[in-house]
């Protein structure tokens, strides 16, 4: 474990190295103007009433469950077969596991968000109505913010909070119990839809 957390160089050149570090104040600081100007534009149309806000609002937050958790299922833990996918693999991912303290591997850097968030924007732009996109995508990001800090704070903050103690419990597990389980990072509720939640301790 002590020898893992001195995985730090995944890029040779230093510039593309620097990407991969991020302070943990970055991403809020990064999206926080954009969920502003979204919500900046719900307001100023003036098309949707209380209740189809507060629908837009959980419908966001739904859908970043979801993402989150097939983001990391499929994509973070992909099981690649090739040289050059075990390194994207592990460079998205994989160092994380091998280093999980390192807290400026612990929120996802921007470069690295913004092309995840780019198509998920257009696959959104498709398929929710114009009244509903701007704050459906404010309270997307907004989950996705939440997942962010849960994610720091499970790794380098006690989380006396029952609710949150759970979550980070959960997640340490994740790292180091069984594998093939546990990719809800800010809710389980999708490993219990999806199969991926720890069977109870048979008993006896």
């Amino acid at each position: 474990y002590l020898r893992a957390q001195k995985v730090r160089t995944l890029i040779r050149n230093d510039f593309l190295e620097a990407l991969t570090h991020v302070h943990p104040v970055v991403p809020l600081l990064f999206w926080s103007p954009v969920v502003a100007w979204l919500l900046y534009r719900t307001f100023s149309a003036s098309a949707l009433h209380t209740g189809g806000l507060i629908l837009a609002a959980l419908a966001g937050f739904v859908v970043w469950t979801l993402s989150e958790y097939l983001l990391h299922r499929c994509l973070f833990h992909f099981k690649a077969s090739s040289n050059a996918g075990k390194y994207l693999v592990f460079m998205f991912h994989g160092v994380h596991h091998d280093a999980p303290r390192d807290k400026s591997r612990l929120v996802m850097p921007p470069a690295g968000a913004v092309i995840v968030m780019f198509f998920l924007w257009q696959i959104f732009d498709l398929v929710v109505p114009a009244p509903w996109l701007d704050p459906f995508l404010a309270f997307f990001i907004v989950g996705y913010l939440c997942y962010d800090y849960i994610h720091y704070g499970t790794h380098h903050f006690p989380m006396r909070h029952p609710a949150l103690h759970f979550l980070k419990v959960y997640h340490l597990q994740h790292h180091h119990g069984a594998k093939g389980l546990r990719y809800g990072v800010s809710s389980p509720l999708w490993d219990l839809i999806l199969g991926t939640y720890p069977p109870p301790p048979k008993s006896g």
